[in-house]
């Protein structure tokens, strides 16, 4: 509904302990990757191909609208031209190790990334006939269309803001600032609540809910360096002075890293649209 309020969920440690299931009746959940593995948003961004796929061949854009990068939907004609040419006969033993890929069925279009076989088989041939199946986990991927389809892509929805805000261009974006800008033109909010958006880490360790999981990077690594999507968020309140942004963090007392003001953001005296809020003033805020 337009003029209403809008949850962005990021997958942040900080929302672990957080029922999400709360917000289902105080606005529309906006989610990003693999939130849908524990709780199914109104709608779900995804922009890496491999966690696009997997959202995809888990059947979610069957039930909610999701919003792909390079989502381009082509006929299934196109299939044996654009997937399996130049793939030798011998070498179609290799398909289980390198083509990730859904049930056809009745399909008539699908969505493919990666690299084409042809190239990948020559790949993990370079030695000979010695075929590595581990060999950079290169794959292709393909999911094919299915009837039930909420899928979209994100140059449906991404134009130019800082031109004539009517030609389509994706910003390329990461998923959490994407998820927050498509919210903003499908919803029209008057509020927009980023609730796991945590941007840095209270460790030296990564933070984030799905780590050392399919698509995700190992639980010993470092935090992920906050820069992009700290300028990409930034961008987002600029570009939309009259919405009112809170950044919802777990204690918001200064305490660490992840409970404390976004120093880029703090230097920056024209944002007046953002506020920072702990859990409990987010409880209360909404139930008023």
């Amino acid at each position: 509904m337009a003029g209403g309020r809008v949850f962005c969920i990021g997958n942040g440690e900080s929302r672990r302990d957080y029922n999400l299931q709360n917000l289902r009746q105080y606005g529309k959940i906006y989610g990003c990757n693999a939130l849908y593995r524990d709780f199914t948003p109104d709608v779900l961004t995804a922009v890496d191909q491999g966690i696009m796929h997997e959202v995809y061949h888990a059947g979610v854009a069957d039930k909610i609208p999701c919003y792909f990068r390079d989502w381009t939907k082509v006929p299934h004609l196109m299939y044996d031209m654009l997937v399996m040419s130049g793939l030798a006969d011998e070498d179609k033993h290799m398909l289980k190790d390198i083509l990730v890929a859904n049930e056809k069925g009745d399909s008539k279009e699908f969505v493919m990334h990666g690299a084409k076989l042809e190239g990948l088989v020559k790949m993990i041939k370079k030695n000979g006939e010695t075929y590595d199946k581990n060999v950079n986990n290169a794959t292709l991927k393909v999911s094919w269309i299915s009837e039930d389809d909420q899928s979209h892509s994100l140059m449906d929805v991404m134009v130019d803001e800082d031109g004539d805000k009517t030609t389509p261009k994706d910003h390329g974006w990461s998923c959490g600032p994407t998820s927050g800008y498509v919210a903003v033109k499908k919803e029209q909010p008057k509020e927009v609540f980023l609730i796991g958006h945590d941007l840095l880490s209270a460790t030296k360790f990564i933070n984030n809910m799905y780590k050392s999981t399919k698509h995700y990077t190992a639980s010993q690594n470092g935090p992920t360096p906050a820069v992009n999507w700290i300028r990409q968020w930034y961008t987002l309140f600029r570009w939309n002075p009259d919405i009112k942004f809170y950044k919802v963090n777990q204690f918001n007392d200064g305490r660490d890293a992840v409970n404390s003001p976004i120093e880029e953001w703090e230097n920056n005296k024209k944002l007046p649209n953002v506020e920072y809020i702990s859990y409990s003033t987010l409880d209360n805020m909404l139930v008023l």
